[in-house]
């Protein structure tokens, strides 16, 4: 296989436990930990802007209400994502992709987007981050990895943007996932950590696929899937597990 060109571990979300996760905050904690590789949720407000949101709805992380995708950057931009977790975030803004793609660009960090669609614009929120990551990471020599659970949003991502990697989410090995990853050009698959074992890591490995898993946030799971070979490690326990460790306490 090709050499995979980012970094074994991950962070979730940022450092999303150790600061308001999807906002620079959660990045500059994961950066102050070690960490060069992020991971982060995105999705399409209602005036085309992509930007940084886990949930569909506003009310567990922000100082909003209602259905993010359904409103306007400029009222998102200006919600409060910060108190909800602590005083000490107070004021933490929601951050826009491009903002993102800034930090990381500027500080050589690698990205893995996630594509989290509002329900009903899988397609076009794929499509939507395919074209501002090749508008945004043009010329850089590590672009972002596009992830997604929703086949239509990789789909719609690999239509625009048939150059940048994609990888397939999986929370269970349904019935034809393998067959699914492999029509969509996926260069990995991203399982639960769970579900993963040496069967499955050779299975990918085998077709030139690489293995990622999230959320690993024990010592024992981290030595079980490092042993294994897995080529990612998606965790929340940025300060528990250093990226530059070969055994985990």
């Amino acid at each position: 296989m090709k050499a995979w060109p980012y970094p074994l571990w991950v962070a979730h979300r940022g450092a999303g436990k150790l600061a308001p996760e999807n906002t620079l905050a959660a990045f500059r904690a994961g950066a102050a930990h070690g960490y060069r590789a992020f991971e982060c949720d995105v999705k399409l407000s209602a005036d085309g802007v992509l930007f940084l949101l886990h949930d569909a709805t506003l009310e567990r992380t922000t100082s909003g209400q209602g259905t993010a995708g359904e409103q306007a950057w400029s009222r998102l931009s200006l919600l409060d994502a910060g108190s909800w977790h602590s005083r000490a975030f107070a004021g933490e803004p929601l951050p826009s992709l491009q903002t993102v793609a800034a930090y990381c660009r500027r500080n050589g960090f690698a990205l893995n987007i996630e594509i989290k669609p509002t329900p009903g614009v899988e397609a076009q929120t794929g499509r939507a981050v395919g074209l501002d990551a090749t508008r945004l990471w043009a010329g850089d020599a590590l672009p972002p990895l596009l992830s997604s659970f929703s086949p239509d949003a990789l789909q719609g991502a690999r239509d625009t943007a048939p150059q940048l990697p994609r990888a397939l989410l999986l929370d269970a090995l349904h019935e034809g996932w393998f067959e699914q990853a492999r029509a969509l050009g996926c260069v990995a698959v991203v399982t639960a950590f769970g579900l993963m074992d040496a069967d499955l890591v050779a299975q990918l490995h085998g077709v030139g696929m690489r293995a990622l898993v999230y959320t690993v946030n024990e010592p024992a799971e981290a030595q079980r899937l490092v042993a294994l070979g897995v080529d990612g490690i998606i965790t929340d326990a940025v300060d528990r597990f250093s990226p530059g460790a070969a055994v985990f306490a």
